[in-house]
């Protein structure tokens, strides 16, 4: 305590010995590279095992520097705030800019090339939607003639739907497009999330343009029935769009089912976690496709069976509630991967256990692992670290009769603080080690994990 209260009375003579890197001395007392080639250099070990040591400087020194550069703490002042002045308008020149390319690819088109977006359409996901979105949009154009020819509801209802299924699945393919952008400092974190997003987007679409119109459709025909023509074409194209909505509907399975295998999930955990939106779209809108194009020959067949149109104006309205069905789900799964739910239990225990079996590690409280998406896991914890195994850490890399000698020749308290100083550096460089280790540990644990907060308390 005595030491404490004489340091504040020596004020900044006890701290003379403080570093400063060499970016901070330019930036802030307003120096060139080459005025800092005078001063001493002192190399300090980096707390990394992969990078090599880094040269820092006395702040006393930097700062006898600037006095010499500038001849005055007010013209030092001057200096700093011109620079902060030039920088403000930097920064709203930089944005300008910005925002002026912005437009120009708009106007002109993005020309960087794409390669690593457009590979995505020909394996996984991508192949999956870009199969849908071409026999949805043959289903469509075939619907849409038979339905001009009967003047069929169903026929409606399902041209309606095929329709939807192609400007949604256009959207899923645009997410998975979007999806494959590198990170950038407004999105430090990527846009995965854009996959998700689109197939959000998409269950709104699917209710609002399927479900609507078909629900719409089916109550007019039942407030003013008409009767229809023959229906053989329309039983024709019905059996076409089953076949290709079933074999859709059969290459989303088998893409839902590797993938769920490669994660250790079954296929419904896999479908009601929405690990993968964009095949998840598809495999439910060709479901409700297939299952809607049964509701709908059944009630036609009814109607060429009675002569009443009431049935087919029935099987529009139970198109239109499938739809509404698939796109409640779809929209519910989404929301809650977009706001961030949590890892599965067993994962985040054996996240726990691995930190609280270390030896650093006195305790850890507030964990949170949270799934940002697309197999992408952000942890976060309170670490409550063991100082002494920290310190004996660091004590086992140390000549202990040199340290030894050095604690001997401590005579006054400015060597005593030069020698904490050092060793105390040094320690919070072997804490920062121990944390990236942490870090490494975890990720390696499980590979999902690829952000990791450890917060030291």
């Amino acid at each position: 305590v005595k030491a404490v209260l004489k340091k504040r009375e020596y004020g900044p003579k006890y701290t003379q010995n403080n570093f400063i890197t060499g970016v901070r001395a330019i930036n802030e007392f307003c120096l060139k590279s080459s005025d800092l080639d005078q001063l001493r250099k002192i190399r300090r070990r980096s707390p990394h095992d992969d990078t090599e040591t880094f040269t820092v400087y006395l702040r006393s020194d930097v700062e006898a520097k600037s006095l010499e550069v500038w001849g005055s703490p007010e013209a030092l002042a001057r200096e700093r705030k011109r620079r902060k002045e030039a920088e403000i308008k930097y920064r709203e020149n930089l944005f300008r800019n910005q925002r002026l390319l912005r437009e120009y690819k708009e106007f002109f088109g993005n020309t960087k090339p794409r390669s690593s977006a457009a590979a995505m359409f020909f394996k996984g996901p991508g192949k999956v939607v870009m199969v849908a979105i071409c026999i949805n949009g043959l289903n469509f154009f075939f619907k849409l003639l038979a339905w001009v020819y009967t003047g069929s509801a169903s026929m409606f209802s399902e041209a309606i739907h095929s329709l939807a299924d192609t400007c949604n699945q256009a959207l899923l393919a645009l997410g998975i497009s979007q999806s494959a952008r590198t990170p950038d400092p407004s999105h430090p974190y990527g846009f995965t999330n854009m996959r998700y997003i689109a197939s959000l987007i998409s269950g709104v679409g699917i209710f609002m343009m399927g479900a609507g119109l078909s629900w719409y459709h089916g109550i007019m025909g039942l407030l003013h029935p008409h009767p229809i023509e023959s229906l053989l074409w329309a039983y024709c194209i019905l059996a076409g769009s089953l076949v290709s909505e079933g074999a859709t509907l059969l290459v989303a399975i088998n893409e839902i089912r590797r993938s769920a295998r490669a994660k250790g999930l079954s296929f419904y955990q896999y479908v009601v976690q929405s690990r993968d939106p964009s095949t998840n779209v598809v495999l439910l809108e060709d479901a409700a496709a297939v299952l809607s194009v049964a509701v709908a020959a059944t009630c036609m067949g009814l109607t060429s069976l009675t002569g009443n149109p009431y049935y087919d104006s029935v099987g529009s309205l139970g198109v239109g509630t499938l739809l509404g069905s698939v796109s409640a789900f779809l929209i519910y799964t989404n929301t809650e991967a977009l706001l961030g739910r949590s890892i599965q239990p067993e994962q985040l225990q054996r996240l726990t256990e691995l930190l609280e079996s270390d030896p650093v590690v006195r305790a850890i409280h507030d964990v949170k692992a949270t799934d940002m998406g697309m197999s992408k896991v952000r942890f976060k914890a309170e670490v409550d670290f063991d100082g002494r195994v920290v310190t004996r850490s660091y004590l086992e890399k140390q000549d202990i009769e040199q340290l030894l000698q050095e604690i001997q020749q401590v005579k006054t308290l400015e060597e005593l603080e030069a020698f904490m100083l050092k060793h105390g550096e040094n320690i919070i460089d072997t804490l920062g080690a121990e944390v990236d280790r942490l870090e490494k540990d975890l990720k390696q644990r499980n590979p999902d994990v690829r952000h990791v907060d450890l917060e030291i308390l």
